[in-house]
């Protein structure tokens, strides 16, 4: 049981009760009552303790650091024992003064599990600091480390990298990102250490006087900060446990992960009340054109529409909502609102025949595309003999496009993408039904020959960017498949948009709505929040691992592409990591990486075929990406290149229809042709 060390304390003065506001126990209950040796005072000036209903005064700015269990109150409703209380107030406001509402966000049980750690400390030199880079997270578990990441529910130190915002202006202090280099433990308590920290003219940093009167035991004469000190205890003696001598912290703190209910619970209740009114059969489905098709090896493409179970509001339109049963809340689930009319593209390929029935196959488009972009599986379907469809990914298809640039200018109506993307979710998995229900699309003559079908019921999912982001989610909780290849994937759009150039556009709407780079920076960790629902980082601990309740255990292979200037090749790897993933090595050939160990943390295949989940590197000479939160620009784009290649595409085709990692490149780095 974490936390014994401060029971271990026993001279002092004054006698706190740990149920007082913001003080649990490592249960997630009340922390015992602690005696403290206070050794002095002080006078904390107004400026330290404004608004402190709202507001840590442990750092600078009021809603740092973030993510805070100061900004959670004790819950017996939830999981994890906490739920988010964020004021309105705290929360950036954009250039009309009106402030992100928190009402969605209040209904979590915890933060991200991809939450990148937020402070801002003037002036620091994180390399003076030898704090870990993103070129070198295995630093970051070295003893005297300056940033500690640890899990307090199990005591162990976590692997991440810390980084400065460059998009922060020159007279601007700019954020400080710990970004963990794998996802966080649903449910856990995390707490967040810096000590002996340097600025940039090699003077220590010095703490605030608030965290000051926590660290040294100095009374504030403040009663809200008084009451916060047994919480304060807390962290300090699982740091203690962990090695990590109080007397040298700069500012530390605690926040708890969100749990796997508060993250899916909505999407896998939608799964199963919709199949539930399916009882075992196809949607109904229409089939609106059969037309030939001049893609090579593909007969005729079929497009159609198909009925889905509805939870949204106003008919399921962009910018609705979940309608939720109940008062709403971490336990409010969606209602049924009538159906949805989803629109399906396939493509059949020649080989698909009576004699030689093809697999079947669902494909995830790239980013707010169309279910039109199909065939961009072309080669992997006629390699493969399989039939792919696909279905609009909506809260992130074309059709979204103003929702989501009047979201980045105003950011309270952020859910409305959220609980879109979760029905479109819900739209690939019925669709992924109706091609393998025997009721289902065989039974239209498009799918047919000789009035016989030339479909199986072996169902794979293929994913490329966008895809391959959402494909995880999707994935995790489909029921119908177990294999699924996922082209230039990642997670954490949090971590990821600070580093794509698809970003470009929003930002242009964003940074004129919210002109503070600090705002920015933790208006990306907020959405996130909300994300977690939709993407992959709110179900990859359940994808290959710990399946939910009535669903398989997956096998993913993930193909990055280096120096992808659209989808960051750090997101992929903390997927990757996440995932449990082995890699194909080596992964680079020498010197085209400044990482100290391409893919470090994720275990190399030892033998051929290998029958798991992996990740490939596909270098076809892109410039390496940066070493900073900006995007690679230099060059041509290598994002398309994994996919066009003849070694990628039969190392797919091979993992789709067995499951097992075949080595296509000789036993050296994979590459691939430039597409231009």
């Amino acid at each position: 049981m974490r936390g014994r060390g401060v029971q271990a304390i026993v001279a002092g003065s004054v006698v706190l009760l740990g149920s007082l506001v913001g003080c649990t126990g490592s249960d997630g209950g009340p922390a015992a009552t602690t005696t403290l040796p206070l050794q002095g005072s002080l006078d904390l000036r107004p400026a330290d303790v404004a608004d402190l209903d709202r507001c840590d005064p442990i750092a600078a700015g009021c809603l740092a650091p973030f993510p805070n269990d100061y900004y959670t109150v004790a819950d017996d409703q939830t999981p994890t024992g906490r739920r988010v209380h964020l004021a309105a107030e705290s929360l950036p406001a954009n250039v009309d003064g009106v402030h992100i509402d928190p009402a969605h966000w209040n209904e979590l049980d915890g933060f991200s599990p991809a939450a990148a750690a937020l402070v801002r400390i003037p002036d620091v030199d994180l390399e003076a600091s030898e704090a870990a880079p993103v070129t070198d997270p295995a630093r970051s578990l070295g003893r005297e480390s300056p940033v500690v990441l640890l899990d307090a529910t199990t005591g162990d130190r976590l692997a991440h990298w810390t980084e400065l915002d460059t998009r922060s202006g020159p007279e601007d202090v700019p954020t400080l990102f710990v970004r963990p280099a794998r996802i966080l433990p649903e449910g856990h308590r995390i707490v967040v250490a810096m000590r002996s920290l340097v600025t940039t003219d090699g003077a220590p940093v010095e703490p605030t006087d608030a965290f000051r009167a926590y660290r040294d035991r100095l009374r504030s004469g403040v009663p809200a900060v008084e009451e916060r000190r047994p919480q304060m205890e807390r962290i300090f003696a699982d740091l203690a446990e962990a090695d990590v001598d109080r007397d040298d912290l700069v500012v530390a703190w605690d926040f708890t992960v969100a749990s796997e209910e508060s993250l899916s619970s909505r999407l896998l209740h939608l799964r199963d009340d919709a199949f539930e009114r399916l009882e075992g059969k196809a949607p109904p489905f229409t089939v609106a054109e059969v037309r030939a098709s001049d893609r090579p090896g593909i007969a005729r493409e079929v497009t159609g529409t198909f009925a889905v179970p509805l939870y949204l509001t106003d008919g399921g339109r962009p910018g609705s909502e979940f309608a939720l049963e109940g008062p709403g809340g971490p336990d409010g689930l969606p209602a049924s609102t009538g159906t949805y009319t989803a629109t399906f593209r396939c493509i059949v390929p020649a080989s698909a025949t009576a004699a030689e029935p093809a697999g079947i196959g669902l494909y995830g488009h790239g980013l707010l595309g169309t279910a039109e972009q199909v065939g961009a599986a072309t080669e992997v379907a006629v390699a493969g003999n399989r039939v792919f469809c696909a279905t609009d990914l909506i809260g992130m298809a074309e059709e979204d496009v103003p929702n989501a640039a009047a979201i980045v200018t105003e950011l309270s109506g952020f859910n409305t993408l959220a609980d879109r993307l979760q029905q479109g979710h819900l739209n690939t998995l019925v669709l992924g039904r109706l091609m393998r229900a025997p009721d289902g699309l065989g039974t239209d003559p498009a799918f047919q020959d000789g009035g016989t079908s030339i479909l199986t019921d072996d169902l794979v999912y293929y994913g490329i960017s966008q895809g391959g982001i959402m494909g995880a989610a999707t994935t995790a909780v489909a029921q119908d498949w177990t294999y699924a290849v996922l082209g230039v994937p990642a997670m954490n759009y949090g971590l990821l948009l600070d580093r794509s150039v698809d970003f470009d556009d929003f930002r242009a709407l964003m940074e004129p709505a919210y002109p503070d780079a600090a705002d920015r920076a933790v208006a990306l960790q907020l959405i996130q929040m909300l994300w977690d629902r939709g993407e992959a980082t709110g179900y990859v601990q359940h994808l290959t691992r710990r399946p939910y309740a009535g669903t398989p255990a997956h096998r993913v292979l993930l193909h990055v592409a280096f120096g992808d200037h659209q989808v960051a090749n750090v997101a992929s790897e903390v997927e990757a990591r996440s995932i449990g993933a082995r890699a194909v090595r080596p992964v680079l050939a020498d010197g085209r990486s400044s990482d100290r160990r391409p893919f470090w943390g994720i275990k190399g295949i030892a033998a051929y075929p290998y029958a798991g989940s992996a990740v490939v590197m596909w270098d076809s000479g892109a410039e390496p990406p940066p070493e900073v939160n900006q995007p690679p620009r230099a060059g041509d784009d290598p994002h398309g290149d994994p996919r066009a290649d003849p070694d990628a595409i039969r190392q797919i085709v091979r993992f789709l229809a067995t499951g097992e990692v075949v080595d296509v490149c000789g036993g050296r780095p994979c590459t691939a042709e430039p597409q231009g």
